[in-house]
């Protein structure tokens, strides 16, 4: 009989592998205890040589092999002389039918494959007894081939450790096979030999990345090995981009720390050594045993199926599209196109917070870097650049289009979300209804706000991402791009947001770094923006709408209450006057109108499921929060007048919260819920009455425009000087007068800076331009030549008055430009009267962007371009289907990594 010695390898003092040796049918000649420090080629290195076993049975101390395991390995390889390595059943302690290891092997690119990992022990692998390898644990190995290979490679201390040995063997010319009827019960994690705890899921990936790099470097030809080496960082980043792409970002850290682990290897050389000493055969001996490419896809699909019977469908599967949906949206559609009636056909829009945008994408983009702006630009201007693409011929007309859509976009975003709450038909199409007809959004398109609008349109995609950012991968990305874009458009929604966020990465711990890394990319846009507000001691600068500063009557506590973001209790206090009734009647009939949604939020709080209906009023009170908070900041100015917050913004999301409150209620009322819900739909919309008339009618500030702020003539010059000065005076109705100088054919929105809008008090330029004004705007005998050529300004336009006292100004100042002996007047226009300077001389362009702000737009770029990349569904989706109702899956909201991942790189062999 072959003599046998047993290793044991203790962690944590177990010793349940020594007892259960007492009770072998073939007991080992030897026992040698090891400690989890001592490595065991050191260990057995120290067993005398003559005479000494010719088997060595690896174990870890607290494995509970079975009393027949060695000798079932002793009579495997006693007929067969040779085999020098075999490897038993490694199975769970707690079921043992379930597999946890039996067998390993390698694809072509040298990515370890378990044969038979976590699998039901069902005799399916029990025919195929020839393998490339096995683990450490339970290994039974020849003394002689221990000593001919030197044991296991030191750079391999824990992942790939068996394998490595039994490749190196089996070029040594002997073979490895695996015994079905021994059987060894190990913990969980085979092949973390002497760890005390098994590595979480990014460890070992890491672990088997570092392994796999270091056995290619120890099996490459030497020629190759430079070649190796230097790609190891470059390809580390390559294959950092396919696990992202992967939804697998978490494994990325490791990917960098294996390939620099492997960059200073310092155990490569040894390895190579000992390879180059040992091998008998070529490479062509074990080709068969590797798995083939088609094999590996089918395991990484079996992979995902099993991921999916791990973590089941979704508790709420969206709706079908059709046909509520569709309905929503194309009435929604239509009604948007009726009200917008007046609107179409044009080029550009203006009025209120709108201005035209620049004439051609390329200007849009680089006017990122900041170029010459006083102040980093804002992350709205990002934004902008993206809406102002979708239609490059004429990036203003993009504007337009949302002024028309805006209505449909808004009820398609609130209907998906809703389907995330309810499986019913009903619910989805009340919240797409009623998230249309929020009196912050309509008023929004009344007074012209864009980044209102288009925060209230990206607000349910976003909540709907934060949803599902705990299963997917996918989701957290978008999730990300959506957080920064709605916190661009409405900087005073971050701080309800970013808790929001805090609470829901509380709530889903596994989940809690995909979750709290969505705001990163709104944080990286807005970094520089950040670091000049602070610097500057106006951190409330941060909050402030971005675009043109507009004021506007602050509403009461009551009036936000109802969702009106102004004094004018959403249009009814005009309303009721065109109606011959007394405006007190407005607050009472936007109380009594919108009473059935308030009684039905409070009523979801009482009824099944209400624990669903809290986190949406949260929202609500949180929105409503916000909302008061600005009306009471006003960290910038126009005219010489504090602007305060707009309020809508804040709004916005109290009334996502209600809608949420009531998508719940209306799951929980039956069949009561069409008959509520329909009183519901009907009082809203008649509560927002005289908004939708004010739309239809053009009763805000919002017309159609050619494009042009500023008369053709001065359009016409900038096209031969972009940075051609225009001194602009509007009369005001407080009887003062605004000035400001456009360059090249005027302001343009993308241009406009919060960082300017927010400045504490004026700059010398600010002074200089406020004396320019005044001394034009009254006689005298100032010579304003100097003062002119210094800022490059050639025309003045004096805009027409508003009425009050505004028309009195207006009417002195174009009396004082007229008797000005530097200028010409040229004449009136429809943007104003206008004078010329003859004797203007075009100052020098102005200077690009610097090198620090290309180098922060580069940094941005990059993680925006990582996060589209994360947010891009790369899986295979599959359709849960039920009655009427069906759920599509991504592949990508594994919570851990499993070893059929992205693994072959597709860059060099191991093989010799």
């Amino acid at each position: 009989m072959p003599g046998v010695s047993a290793i044991l390898v203790a962690r944590d003092g177990g010793d349940t592998a020594e007892r259960a040796l007492d009770t072998q049918t073939r007991r080992p000649d030897a026992v040698v205890v090891v400690s989890a420090g001592t490595s065991l080629a050191r260990a057995v290195a120290g067993l005398p040589t003559a005479d000494g076993p010719e088997w060595l049975w690896l174990l870890p101390a607290d494995a509970v092999p079975e009393p027949d395991a060695l000798a079932r390995l002793l009579a495997a390889v006693e007929v067969a002389p040779s085999v020098v390595i075999a490897g038993p059943k490694l199975v769970d302690p707690g079921d043992r039918a379930l597999l946890r290891s039996f067998g390993e092997s390698v694809t072509g690119y040298g990515a370890t494959v378990g044969l038979a990992d976590d699998e039901l022990d069902q005799s399916q692998h029990d025919a195929d007894d020839d393998v490339l390898g096995v683990v450490l644990p339970g290994m039974l190995v020849r003394r002689a081939m221990w000593d001919l290979l030197g044991g296991p490679d030191p750079g391999l201390r824990g992942s790939d450790a068996g394998l490595d040995l039994s490749i190196r063997a089996r070029l040594a010319g002997g073979r490895v096979v695996r015994v079905a009827g021994a059987r060894v019960a190990v913990a969980p994690s085979p092949q973390d030999f002497t760890r005390r705890r098994p590595l979480g899921a990014a460890a070992q990936y890491r672990a088997r990345r570092a392994a796999q790099l270091h056995r290619r470097m120890a099996y490459a030809p030497g020629a190759a090995v430079p070649l190796h080496w230097l790609s190891l960082l470059p390809l580390a980043l390559v294959r950092s981009l396919g696990l992202l792409l992967g939804k697998r970002p978490a494994a990325i850290p490791g990917e960098i720390a294996a390939a620099l682990t492997a960059i200073f290897d310092g155990s490569v050389a040894g390895a190579r050594r000992t390879f180059r000493r040992s091998r008998r055969v070529g490479w062509t001996a074990i080709a068969p045993l590797r798995i083939p490419p088609d094999v590996v896809r089918e395991r990484r699909a079996s992979a995902r199926d099993r991921e999916h019977a791990r973590t089941g469908p979704p508790d709420l599967v969206r709706a079908g599209f059709f046909p509520g949906g569709l309905a929503v949206t194309l009435v929604a559609a239509l009604l948007g196109a009726v009200l917008a009636l007046r609107l179409l056909g044009s080029t550009a829009i203006t009025g209120g917070a709108l201005l035209p945008l620049s004439v051609d994408p390329g200007t849009l983009w680089a006017g990122l870097t900041g170029g010459a702006q006083d102040g980093p630009v804002d992350p709205f201007r990002a934004v902008l650049a993206v809406l102002g693409s979708l239609t490059p011929w004429n990036p203003s007309l993009a504007l337009v289009a949302l002024w028309v859509v805006a209505l449909p976009l808004a009820a398609l975003a609130a209907w998906w979300c809703a389907t995330r709450l309810s499986t019913r038909t009903w619910p989805p199409i009340l919240a797409a209804a009623l998230w249309m007809l929020a009196p912050s959004f309509l008023a929004a398109l009344i007074e012209g706000r864009p980044g209102a609008v288009l925060a209230h349109v990206l607000l349910p995609w976003l909540l709907f991402a934060l949803l599902e950012a705990p299963r997917s991968w996918s989701a957290a990305g978008a999730a990300g791009l959506l957080f920064a874009a709605v916190v661009a458009c409405a900087p005073v929604l971050a701080p309800v947001l970013v808790a929001a966020i805090v609470a829901w990465a509380v709530a889903h711990p596994r989940a809690l770094i995909r979750i709290v890394a969505i705001p990163l990319p709104a944080l990286v846009l807005a970094a520089p923006l950040i670091a000049a507000q602070l610097a500057r001691g106006t951190p409330l600068g941060l909050l402030a709408d971005p675009g043109v500063a507009v004021p506007s009557a602050v509403p009461s506590g009551w009036q936000l209450l109802l969702g009106s973001p102004s004094a004018g209790v959403g249009g009814w206090t005009q309303f009721a006057s065109a109606l011959g009734l007394p405006e007190l009647v407005a607050t009472p009939a936007s109380i009594a109108l919108l009473a059935p949604l308030a009684a039905v939020v409070l009523l979801a709080l009482f009824l099944p499921g209400a624990g669903r209906a809290l986190p949406a009023t949260v929202l609500a009170l949180g929105g409503l929060l916000t909302a008061v908070a600005s009306v009471h900041l006003a960290p910038s100015s126009s005219g010489g007048s504090a602007v305060t917050i707009w309020a809508g913004t804040g709004l916005s999301l109290y009334w996502a919260g209600l809608i949420a409150a009531v998508v719940v209620a209306m799951a929980a009322l039956g069949r009561l819920a069409v008959g509520v819900g329909a009183a519901v739909l009907l009082s809203t919309a008649l509560a927002v009455t005289p908004s939708l008339v004010a739309l239809a009618t053009g009763a805000g500030p919002v017309i159609a425009t050619d494009g042009r702020t500023l008369p053709a003539i001065v359009a016409a010059e900038a096209v031969g000087d972009p940075d051609l000065g225009t001194l602009v005076l509007r009369p005001l109705d407080d009887g003062s007068l605004a000035a400001s100088i456009d360059r090249g054919a005027g302001t343009t929105l993308d241009e406009m800076s919060t960082f300017a809008a927010t400045r504490p008090a004026p700059d010398e330029s600010q002074r200089e331009l406020a004396e320019l004004a005044g001394n034009l705007a009254s006689r005298g005998g100032f010579d304003p030549a100097p003062v002119l050529d210094r800022l490059g300004i050639e025309f003045v336009v004096l805009t027409p008055g508003t009425g009050g006292d505004s028309e009195l100004v207006r009417e002195r100042a174009a009396e004082a430009l007229d008797a000005q002996p530097a200028l010409d007047a040229v004449g009136d226009t429809g943007r104003g009267s206008l004078w010329r300077y003859p004797d203007h001389v075009p100052v020098a362009a102005s200077e690009g962007s610097s090198s620090l702000g290309a180098l922060a737009l580069s940094a941005q770029a990059v993680v925006v371009g990582l996060t589209v990349l994360l947010a891009l569904p790369t899986g295979r989706r599959r359709r849960l289907a039920g009655p009427g109702t069906h759920h599509e899956l991504d592949d990508d909201h594994d919570e851990g990594f499993d070893s059929a991942g992205f693994d072959d790189d597709g860059f060099g062999d191991d093989r010799g």
